[in-house]
């Protein structure tokens, strides 16, 4: 009876524990939609990496540019995204086209790496008389500390290229209007690693817009917490609880009986 009572406080305890974990890191969950501070959205787009319009994970960017340009974003990701990028061309009318197009958006970390798409519609064939070509990529999950040689995706800025890569030379210069959002799930404590990087991948900027880049990077960035360490904590309380009870059952089947007075 005693021991029952211990199992049960135990698996209260641990139900308190993995409850916050399931609040915590919802794998299906996504991150919320930041606005401008002034409830805009960005209307343009950078021409090279160095130019790249900042965006924001959630807030959706438009751009008007040329059928042959290529137009670029960026936005932050930290350990535990799973960043997914979409993006829609409205093309110009079919009457002023001479035949179908290939569109493609990448997506770069902040060593410029282009980073593999694990699903989605990279790229796309246009036809000549369809009015819009819709993208997306969506990246493995961030990785908060990753092995030198490796390309896996780090904590930093991601840069989002959207270009046609095959049209027709007359349709060259035509006008399009572009729309990009970047949003993320969490991938929660199974792709979490012990470490982490000094500072975001944010490379090409001079050392004040490094420390703007980097008082900026802590309203997205999770730190060192991680829900592997609720489910750790929850397996030591299980484990301590059994030993608990293993050693109050020992305990109890050990005692010498009593003997009646006078016999």
């Amino acid at each position: 009876m005693r021991f029952a009572r211990i199992l049960t406080a135990g698996a209260l305890a641990a139900a308190t524990l993995l409850g916050p974990a399931a609040a915590a890191a919802p794998a299906d969950t996504p991150s919320p939609s930041p606005s401008g501070e002034d409830g805009s959205t960005p209307t343009e787009a950078g021409t090279s990496f160095r130019t790249a319009t900042p965006v924001e994970q959630g807030q959706k960017a438009t751009a008007n540019g040329s059928s042959g340009d290529y137009l670029y974003w960026v936005f932050p990701a930290d350990a535990g995204d799973r960043p997914t990028v979409r993006a829609s061309v409205t093309l110009p009318e079919p009457t002023a086209r001479h035949g179908a197009a290939d569109w493609r958006i990448d997506v770069y970390d902040g060593l410029r790496r282009r980073q593999p798409c694990m699903y989605g519609m990279q790229s796309r064939t246009a036809a000549a008389d369809a009015a819009k070509v819709e993208l997306s990529c969506t990246l493995r999950p961030v990785r908060a500390l990753a092995d030198p040689w490796s390309d896996d995706p780090l904590p930093g800025s991601y840069y989002i290229r959207l270009t046609v890569t095959a049209q027709p030379e007359q349709d060259q210069g035509l006008p399009v209007r572009a729309e990009v959002e970047a949003v993320s799930r969490q991938a929660g404590g199974a792709w979490a690693v012990d470490g982490s990087l000094a500072e975001p991948l944010v490379p090409g900027v001079s050392a004040d817009e490094r420390r703007k880049e980097e008082e900026a990077a802590l309203d997205w960035s999770s730190g060192w917490w991680s829900d592997r360490w609720i489910w750790t904590g929850a397996g030591g309380l299980l484990a301590a609880l059994a030993g608990i009870g293993g050693y109050v059952l020992t305990r109890g089947s050990g005692r010498p009986a009593r003997v009646a007075p006078g016999a």
